[in-house]
């Protein structure tokens, strides 16, 4: 918060998974958005001759970032959860990104034990890293590494640093019938719309035209 009322009001990044068929998300908002936000594209191409220039789809992207979490604030005023159990309901919640749902890993251990045939897989939430209007994404947790640096006098955590890493799930991975799809293809069509508008301001600092 500063002095100058027109400062603008900054967006928080976040990452919402969904469990389905509960539509009720899990939220994971940055409580300060990551200073850096790391991104690796791999392309799916062929080897030699007339394939040196075809995919086999979208390239693999992988994005990493560092979340700094504090109950410094919410232990200041006493208000919040962070008075009685400090991160851990943040630390939790992105903890889960990973874990499947428990009312399936229970009704699967309720039908191993009964000797049932069939068990059915356990999926992980679908998550979406949420970065501005512009970049909204289906993501694979890949991992999580969480260094705790301060604790209250229970031992709870009160001060973390998460380094997660992710996969972008593309058309390839996503079934048609998934929201996840759907919104790995509204991000592909506002890609295309701003390697566009790149291309219309691009020729103009050419100051030529283009030979094709």
């Amino acid at each position: 918060m500063t002095g100058f009322s027109g400062s603008p009001r900054v967006l928080k990044g976040a990452l919402v998974a969904y469990a389905f068929p509960d539509l009720v998300p899990s939220l994971v908002v940055f409580q300060y958005n990551p200073e850096t936000l790391t991104r690796s594209l791999q392309p799916r191409t062929a080897e030699g001759g007339r394939e040196a220039q075809r995919t086999d789809g979208p390239p693999q992207e992988t994005i990493s970032l560092t979340m700094e979490i504090d109950a410094a604030d919410q232990l200041e005023t006493g208000a919040g959860l962070a008075v009685g159990v400090g991160l851990h309901p943040t630390l939790a919640a992105l903890e889960g990104l990973l874990y499947p749902p428990m009312p399936l890993v229970i009704a699967n251990q309720a039908l191993a034990l009964a000797g049932g045939a069939f068990i059915a897989g356990e999926p992980v939430p679908i998550a979406l890293l949420v970065w501005g209007p512009a970049r909204v994404l289906p993501v694979r947790v890949e991992s999580i590494s969480i260094t705790e640096q301060a604790f209250d006098v229970n031992l709870n955590p009160i001060l973390a640093k998460a380094e997660v890493a992710l996969k972008v799930l593309t058309y390839r991975e996503l079934e048609p019938g998934s929201p996840a799809y759907w919104m790995y293809m509204a991000s592909f069509a506002q890609k295309e719309v701003m390697g566009a508008l790149n291309l219309a301001t691009g020729t103009g600092l050419l100051g030529l035209r283009l030979p094709i």
